[in-house]
């Protein structure tokens, strides 16, 4: 379910907003996303996990959290960042 360190460096590195960023909005969203993604894939398998369900409603809240963070401050780093990640909005 959790996102392997390869792949989380990988979208550290590809997300990030200068060298050394782990914490920017940005890197963070993609993290969320990708978690967000892999737990979409478990419920396919494990219906009845309600646990890992209120996990995954956590996490797409945050991610809503800072999505609206970087649109208010940034239209459009937004826009580029939900294109980049496939997301609807």
């Amino acid at each position: 379910m959790s996102i392997t360190p390869e792949r989380k460096a990988k979208l550290i590195k590809e997300y990030a907003t200068k060298k050394g960023d782990t914490g920017s909005p940005d890197v963070q969203i993609a993290i969320l996303s990708e978690r967000i993604a892999n737990l979409t894939e478990h419920f396919k398998d494990h219906k009845k996990d309600n646990h890992s369900r209120r996990g995954l409603l956590k996490m797409v809240s945050q991610r809503r959290s800072l999505l609206d963070y970087v649109k208010s401050t940034d239209e459009a780093r937004y826009q580029k960042l939900i294109d980049r990640l496939g997301l609807r909005r």
